[in-house]
């Protein structure tokens, strides 16, 4: 992470680290581990993110749990070797990506949620900078996914006539990194034991004219859902460990 212009700086905030899922595209690993707590080099890539919201200052975490959650308390605890303070929020039944937000308690002022499987060199703070600045209720964190096609595409007209063939080309998308802030006031449409999923969130928002914006990054970021972002996961975070957690090269 670039943190190093706001060394004397803290962030203070609540965050939420969704943690409950099965993580079925990376079976079989995840058929008895949960997915936050899937090694890269050394390490869960959870405690990487704890590690890192340490470093800013966030020592107040809350882990959403639900799928083989006594593994994740056993690994994680509350939190003191990390000098956070760990609590968890467990879900009867699946309530989403969204849903398990208006389970947790302290929420009153500008908080983070976020997935517990991100390899990202996320600068929180110029995140939490964006995030005010723009008077947002909800900023999602974005990142330009480059897509390819590896096929020629056709381009017609309605009658069936070719208008272009392009030769496996390339698309570039905004897509969420599952990095979020959120002010307290989202919390009242979040119905409480009811399945709702962040995007629906938004939407919601955006159909009622609330102020949601999007953060463009420009660092590293990795989601580990699928089998070959993992293995590329874990030699990125070994080949620049320094970069994900500056002041820890072991």
């Amino acid at each position: 992470m670039n943190n190093n212009t706001h060394s004397s700086d803290i962030l203070d905030l609540p965050a939420v680290i969704l943690a409950g899922g099965k993580g079925t595209r990376l079976a079989p690993f995840t058929t008895v581990f949960p997915k936050p707590l899937m090694p890269l080099d050394d390490m869960p890539i959870l405690e990487i993110v704890i590690r890192q919201l340490r470093a800013v200052g966030i020592r107040n975490i809350t882990l959403s749990v639900g799928y083989l959650s006594s593994l994740l308390q056993a690994y994680f605890n509350d939190g003191k070797k990390w000098d956070v303070d760990i609590r968890y929020s467990s879900e009867n039944t699946p309530l989403g990506t969204a849903g398990p937000i208006a389970l947790v308690d302290g929420l009153d002022r500008t908080f983070l949620v976020m997935n517990g499987d991100l390899l990202t060199t996320m600068d929180y703070f110029e995140l939490y900078s964006f995030h005010k600045s723009r008077g947002s209720l909800v900023t999602v964190s974005t990142f330009t996914k480059h897509v390819k096609i590896d096929l020629g595409v056709l381009e017609q007209f309605t009658d069936g006539r070719i208008s272009d063939y392009i030769e496996k080309p390339s698309f570039d998308y905004q897509v969420s990194m599952g990095i979020y802030l959120m002010e307290p006031e989202v919390l009242k449409f979040i119905p409480r034991e009811q399945r709702l999923d962040l995007p629906d969130l938004v939407r919601n928002l955006i159909a009622r004219g609330e102020k949601v914006f999007g953060y463009p990054f420009k660092g590293k970021w990795l989601d580990i859902g699928r089998q070959e972002d993992y293995a590329a996961a874990i030699d990125i975070f070994r080949n620049s460990r320094s970069e994900f957690l500056p002041g820890d090269v072991s």
